[in-house]
């Protein structure tokens, strides 16, 4: 599992170590965002060596998605690159996620920068219901090129803030 994966998990999972390591360079309002998970966490699991489409699960009362987590140095991943091999497991995702309702999330995790360096996008897709229905509706999607491959763009994502913000705010 890389540095990232295991700081989103924590970062979901309510961990307030890790938390207050992530949220140094944030906005005051940006730390009070991410505090809220304290109070309303996910169990968060490893997906990536069970099921192979993505790096965690995240689950709560009636909320779970699937979480495919990516960081970079630069602003923009195409996933055409890799000979396809990223753009083949975000429509394998995507499948899986249809077939069983479940919302299919990528996290974009941008190196070097200061405040809050990650960024949430969902994938277009159709069927889900409740909370999930919402919260994909909220959400920026991942743009597609000409040719029909995702394109995941760090200053078109959700802050990752303004995610758990979103989450926290939909707790029955």
């Amino acid at each position: 599992m890389s540095s990232y994966e295991r700081e989103l998990r924590e970062i979901l999972s309510g961990n307030q170590v890790v938390i207050d390591r992530v949220t140094k360079t944030c906005s005051p309002t940006e730390q009070a965002q991410y505090r809220k998970i304290i109070r309303n966490p996910f169990i968060v699991v490893r997906a990536a060596g069970s099921l192979g489409i993505a790096d965690i699960v995240a689950l709560r009362g009636g909320m779970s998605f699937l979480v495919e987590i990516k960081a970079r140095a630069g602003s923009r991943i195409l996933f055409s690159h890799e000979g396809g091999r990223m753009q083949r497991q975000a429509e394998e995702m995507l499948a899986s996620c249809q077939r069983c309702r479940v919302l299919p999330l990528f996290a974009f995790r941008i190196k070097g920068v200061r405040g809050d360096s990650w960024r949430v996008y969902s994938l277009p897709m159709d069927g889900l219901e409740g909370r999930a229905q919402v919260l994909h509706r909220r959400l920026p999607h991942l743009e597609t090129t000409g040719s029909g491959n995702f394109v995941m763009d760090w200053n078109a994502g959700m802050k990752l803030s303004d995610f758990i913000d979103y989450v926290t705010s939909l707790v029955g």
